[in-house]
Formats: C-alpha cells, sequence, structure tokens
C-alpha cells in the first residue's frame, strides 16, 4: 500500500486524554475507526461507550458518516494537520436513548393546599 494512502489520526476523549495515534488506510470507513476506539477505551474513565454508535467523531467541527471512508473525510482537514501530521479527532460518546432511564415527569402545576386548622 502506498505511503500517501495510510493517515494517522489520534482520538481525543471528553477528559483531554487521547487514543493513539494510529495508522488508517485511506479506504477505512469511519465506523471502522469508531469500532477501533470502543474497543481500545482507557479503562477508568467515568464514561463508556457500548457501542460504536454510541461514539460520534468531530473533524473540522462536522460530524463523520459512519458510511464515509477515512479518504473522503480527509478534504476539510487534510492541509491542516499538526503535530507531525496526525490528525486529531474529537471523540464524543452518546448513550442510546433505548438504554437510558427514562425520567421521572413531575408535575409543575402549583397544588392548593388545604389547611384545617383553626385560629384562636
Amino acid at each position: 500500500m502506498p505511503e500517501e494512502d495510510l493517515v494517522d489520526i489520534k482520538f481525543r476523549l471528553y477528559d483531554g486524554s487521547d487514543i493513539g495515534p494510529f495508522r488508517y488506510s485511506s479506504a477505512s470507513t469511519v465506523d471502522m475507526l469508531k469500532q477501533r476506539i470502543v474497543a481500545d477505551w482507557p479503562k477508568g474513565k467515568t464514561i463508556i461507550p457500548k457501542a460504536a454508535n454510541e461514539v460520534k467523531l468531530i473533524s473540522s467541527g462536522k460530524i463523520l458518516e459512519n458510511n464515509k471512508t477515512v479518504g473522503q473525510c480527509k478534504l476539510p482537514f487534510g492541509d491542516t494537520t499538526a503535530g507531525g501530521g496526525v490528525i486529531i479527532m474529537h471523540v464524543v460518546v452518546q448513550p442510546s436513548p433505548a438504554k437510558t432511564k427514562p425520567e421521572k415527569k413531575v408535575d409543575d402545576m402549583p397544588r392548593k393546599v388545604v389547611c384545617s386548622c383553626s385560629i384562636l
């Protein structure tokens, strides 16, 4: 595989720590990157993705689509890589709504308080 078809990517987590950098082919999909992130997620973090669909990757302010390849996503950040050509993608963990507990509904209506006390 030609060297120019390989891209170094590092993933920045919510607390500022990083996963990687790893070298990927330009043909790798965003979904493949997400699966790698879930598999290599550091132990001891308070937020832990359980599946790739709970991970959002952001590069140059854009959320990357699962079916896009690294090569297709490269345009926005291709010439702006810093730190020796390593691309930094931000990772956002967003748990699936079906897995979260439903919030209890609180009645916001004021309640009428009835006092049956007598004043002497």
